[in-house]
């Protein structure tokens, strides 16, 4: 884990602060920005966000996929709760909390937008920050590297529809051109670039796309960091009279990441799957690929929205969430191989 990474949730806290500043101290300079947008997509968010999701996207190996059949159970658990649990259980807790727990103190106008960011959050399963999970816990590369590969793929297919069922559950108008379109500007044209441009660097051996991610893994965080002073930026009046708000539409995400977690680490176990194993399964189902969540919340809802905020609420409370779920099944060796 780089210096950025370790420090992520820091980072996040100074860009509220800078995004804040900056968007009341030059109004009119964020506005202009923020009208910068194509068919409901906003051109310099956009940007930044194919800078952070691309060079993350470089380091899958989707021909990883044939590994797949070597841990079956780890990989069958990990998709019944990233696919069924997660974001089903994300509309509940949203519904729950949000439309009722939480309702007298959250603006009327914005519940809706909230729950959309809760939703489109738990749609979309984390993909490189695995990696960094994984690698901190001890869990094996290959079913790591092999999930992840298998968890994108299904996210071309599934991301939208999954999005689309559970906004129409929860009675909001799901505005599907726009679904599908932030899915082929923020997933499909992603990973197809990510995997041509993989493609070249192992051309000239696999010292160069080590030396590639080296050079280029930090423009990832730099890139979520720009894009969350925009946006706290257009949220600022928000966050300055409401921050409360913030720390309320934590609470489901929290809620969720440590049952998904827990359930996720227990149904290895009971399945005799091994720790290393385990350990990636249990933090893949748990954690969420935030900076597509953004993307998502802001093509569909726009860069001023309480979805919007909710999904960057994700980004700030994700990180020191999961080095904690690192630490737990790191201390829980004993009792996992006590069966």
């Amino acid at each position: 884990m780089n210096f950025f990474e370790r420090f992520l949730s820091l980072w996040v806290l100074l860009c509220i602060v800078l995004g804040v500043a900056l968007g009341q101290g030059f109004p009119a300079v964020f506005q202009s920005l923020g009208d910068l947008q194509v068919a409901r997509i906003n051109l310099p968010v956009g940007v930044l966000i194919w800078v952070m999701i691309i060079p993350m996207l470089v380091k899958v190996d989707f021909s990883a996929l044939h590994q797949v059949r070597n841990h079956v159970r780890g990989i069958g658990v990990t998709l019944l709760v990233n696919w069924l649990v997660k974001p089903f259980s994300m509309a509940l807790l949203a519904g729950v909390f949000i439309r009722h727990v939480f309702a007298p103190w959250l603006p009327s106008e914005q519940i809706d937008s909230y729950v959309a960011g809760l939703v489109i959050l738990a749609a979309a399963p984390c993909t490189a920050m695995v990696f960094v999970w994984s690698r901190l816990c001890g869990g094996d590369p290959l079913f790591t590297l092999s999930q992840v590969a298998l968890n994108d793929t299904i996210m071309v297919f599934a991301f939208a529809p999954i999005v689309g069922l559970l906004l129409g559950l929860s009675s909001m108008s799901v505005p599907w051109d726009t679904l599908v379109t932030s899915v082929g500007l923020y997933i499909v044209i992603p990973v197809v670039l990510a995997q041509l441009w993989r493609r070249h660097l192992l051309r000239e051996g696999p010292m160069a796309l080590d030396k590639a991610m080296a050079r280029i893994g930090p423009w990832s965080i730099v890139a979520l960091l720009l894009t969350l002073v925009l946006l706290f930026a257009f949220q600022g009046d928000a966050i300055i009279h409401q921050p409360l708000v913030i720390v309320l539409l934590a609470v489901p995400i929290l809620i969720q990441v440590i049952f998904n977690a827990a359930l996720a680490y227990w149904l290895n176990r009971q399945l005799g799957e091994r720790h290393a194993v385990a350990c990636p399964s249990a933090l893949i189902a748990a954690s969420n690929f935030f900076e597509l969540a953004v993307a998502a919340s802001i093509s569909l809802f726009g860069l001023e929205s309480g979805a919007a905020l909710a999904t960057v609420v994700g980004v700030l409370v994700e990180v020191p969430i999961m080095l904690l779920v690192v630490q737990v099944v790191n201390r829980t060796r004993g009792w996992y191989g006590a069966r």
